[in-house]
């Protein structure tokens, strides 16, 4: 089966969108499009019985893969070794030039969370990224100064869209095809031999995960795509963001069914709270406070980023830490010297814990982030002997999201409305990776912003002054906000858009499983 291009000529489609690229795409979606489906269908299942009232556990029917202490992940690259410092972006030309010249040992090219899936968007990060890869990326920007890749770039790692998107603008069968398959499958047709040709290979990041059993289709997707390339099997590698509260009852399971790809996991911290808030929905004994109040050491985020790392070092894999999305201010300098230590102390906490490595989103960052991790690394590659034998997570505690003292107040409210007005507007302006209030934002910010205002509204949750948040009170504050942005005709163009939006977000029946699936429709 050949994949069919439904969507307009852009700039890069002639060189990526190709006869034997498109049918190399139709026959992923022919051999894994059912499966997937059914996966998806297996979540709607697992989330309607958690919203009536079951509990999250271990599986006992995977039990003798968590009890056997025998088996380890295959050995990485060795250029894979060393991941300190990981800087993430959008794959859009100047931004991946900046971060692979930033200094971090791994740079993280987004085609997910931090890109816009705009189709000019898409089929540009697979140039861009086609381009890098046979170091020939530049950029000339409107003003006339030009980029270019240093000699020592950071390492390549791709992250295509999660398993629940679509890719509308190629059809396989007369259906849109899957945004995971599209992504995954263009990079490694371009690009998965030639990166073996160069002395590394095509490695991966995985987002979204909600089982092992969606671990085990991407590795059987690893496997077929490597046979019709003809590349050996195990050459691709892949690192799987720990970002749902699912996939944290499953480490073990997913590194399992990955063992023979697998390079790690990582603490996508900012989706894993979005995934707690919308997986136990309206259950009021699970309400969370202000996101200003859920740190890393509240009890239940301890839990998971705790039993990441052991689950990690016993077999034999990379632990990743979280997102510093700081962005350094050139002009405030009280500003940056408050934000700064909060990533030092972010850092410290992580390399302390076991961590193997840490992820930033601004060049600014990698110094700092860089000398946290040599000072307890040295010249070691990682620390994966620190097996952390005294973590002994339960399923009660990555449960329970009690926080001591948590508070929803009116101003808590207010910056939700005000961040996620933003992102949408940037997001359907065609940037996925917006500066807001000194952070780089991506998707998962809006995410964690929407799913608390539904979260609080529908509990009927009291603020800081005594009174819930209705509807009628949520409508009047996102009015309000929307004013403080300029209107619906301020920001980047798009606000009253991003209003209609959030407005259906907020005040639906049930949560959206995801905000991009709602918000796809609007972008060209």
């Amino acid at each position: 089966m050949t994949a069919i291009v439904a969507g307009p000529d852009v700039p890069g489609r002639a060189e990526i969108l190709t006869p034997a690229a498109l049918e190399f795409l139709g026959e992923l979606e022919r051999a894994f499009g059912a499966r997937r489906r059914e996966l998806l269908a297996m979540r709607e299942s697992r989330a309607a019985g958690i919203r009536a009232g079951a509990e999250l556990g271990f599986l006992p029917e995977t039990a003798a893969i968590r009890e056997d202490a025998s088996w380890r992940v295959a050995p990485v690259p060795p250029d894979l070794e060393d991941r300190r410092v990981e800087i993430t972006g959008p794959a859009e030309p100047k931004m991946m030039i900046n971060a692979l010249n930033s200094g971090a040992r791994v740079f993280m090219a987004d085609l997910e969370d931090a890109l816009s899936p705009t189709w000019a968007n898409v089929v540009g990060g697979q140039a861009a990224l086609r381009a890098a890869v046979r170091g020939s990326l530049e950029f000339r920007a409107p003003d006339g100064r030009e980029y270019r890749v240093g000699e020592r770039p950071a390492l390549l790692v791709v992250r295509p869209r999660g398993w629940h998107l679509e890719e509308r603008h190629v059809l396989a069968g007369g259906a849109p095809m899957s945004a995971s398959l599209f992504d995954a499958g263009l990079y490694l047709f371009h690009n998965a031999a030639e990166r073996l040709a160069r002395g590394t290979g095509p490695y991966l990041y995985l987002p979204k995960l909600e089982s092992h059993l969606e671990a085990r289709l991407w590795n059987d997707v690893f496997l077929g795509a490597q046979d019709a390339l003809g590349i050996p099997r195990g050459s691709i590698r892949a690192t799987v963001l720990i970002e749902t509260i699912h996939a944290a009852f499953q480490m073990e399971e997913i590194l399992w069914e990955l063992r023979e790809h697998a390079a790690g996991l990582n603490a996508g911290r900012w989706d894993y709270l979005f995934s707690c808030i919308k997986t136990f929905g309206a259950r009021a004994d699970r309400v969370l406070p202000d996101r200003s109040q859920l740190t890393m050491t509240v009890p239940f985020m301890r839990a998971y980023t705790d039993l990441l790392v052991a689950t990690c070092h016993r077999r034999g894999a990379h632990a990743i830490g979280g997102m510093a999305a700081f962005i350094p201010s050139r002009r405030d300098a009280a500003v940056n010297a408050v934000a700064m230590a909060r990533v030092r102390d972010d850092k410290e906490r992580e390399s302390r814990d076991g961590f193997d490595g840490t992820w930033v989103a601004h060049p600014d960052l990698v110094p700092l982030a860089t000398e946290v991790f040599d000072g307890v690394l040295g010249a070691a590659p990682h620390q994966k002997e620190r097996l952390r034998d005294d973590v002994a997570v339960t399923a009660a505690q990555l449960a329970d999201l009690r926080v001591a003292g948590g508070r929803v107040t009116e101003a808590g409210v207010r910056l939700n409305v005000s961040v996620a007005l933003q992102y949408l507007d940037a997001w359907l302006s065609g940037n996925g990776a917006a500066a807001i209030n000194n952070l780089m934002e991506d998707a998962a910010t809006a995410e964690i912003s929407r799913s608390q205002l539904w979260q609080w509204r529908v509990t009927g949750v009291p603020l800081d002054d005594g009174r819930p948040l209705t509807a009628d009170r949520y409508s009047s504050i996102r009015a309000e906000e929307l004013a403080a942005l300029g209107g619906p005709g301020g920001g980047a163009g798009h606000l009253g858009a991003a209003a209609q939006l959030l407005e259906a977000l907020v005040l639906a029946d049930e949560p959206d499983p995801f905000l991009t699936l709602r918000a796809y429709a609007a972008l060209p």
